[in-house]
């Protein structure tokens, strides 16, 4: 392993493990849809947050910091979908685990949450800007990146996967559904105001 590659294998970890829209999201696809459901969302999620990091590696970046009213206008885009988003949980927040039929995160929306994601933007320009080197070219950091977020993600759905059976009762699931909606929000908010 390469000296240069150690440091963006830790940064990946971190992007990838922290709680974010999409780590979210995928904690209550998990706990109401199940793990063999959320395989495929997860795998799209990844791969775009991996295509977003590539892009911005060829030459996107540059294009959004010399337009910063386009990088704004994809970040407000982001917040208002991760809120309208927010507020479906809220609405739905006391309905039981096996009533969402035709309610799942599939993988266009895991996909298409992540090009409208702050923070995968924020994290892919800070990922070329500070780790692209002739010696790490961007497909690998891309590649990389993917190989590290597929399994941090797959956590979020196993840990709601595994609290299926505790949010049975209507009391916690109307808690644990608030309290994501919350999160929510705040991830959301906290990426464009910063």
């Amino acid at each position: 392993m390469s000296q240069s590659l150690l440091p963006f294998i830790l940064f990946a970890l971190v992007a990838s493990i922290s709680p974010g829209p999409t780590n979210l999201l995928m904690l209550a696809h998990g706990a109401r849809e199940g793990m063999r459901a959320s395989l495929v969302p997860i795998l799209a999620a990844c791969g775009a947050a991996a295509a977003v990091v590539l892009l911005v590696g060829l030459g996107l970046g540059e294009l959004l910091i010399r337009h910063p009213l386009a990088q704004q206008a994809m970040s407000w885009a982001g917040v208002i979908w991760l809120s309208w988003l927010a507020l479906r949980m809220l609405r739905s927040a006391g309905e039981p685990l096996d009533t969402s039929a035709g309610k799942t995160f599939g993988p266009l929306s895991a996909a298409s949450l992540q090009v409208v994601n702050p923070k995968v933007w924020m994290m892919a320009v800070a990922v070329i800007g500070v780790f692209a080197a002739p010696s790490l070219p961007v497909w690998q950091l891309a590649l990389v990146f993917l190989l590290i977020a597929l399994p941090c993600m797959a956590a979020w759905a196993v840990l709601g996967v595994a609290s299926a059976r505790w949010l049975q009762a209507p009391g916690r699931l109307l808690w644990f559904n608030r309290g994501l909606a919350g999160l929510l929000l705040v991830s959301a908010w906290a990426a464009v105001l910063s």
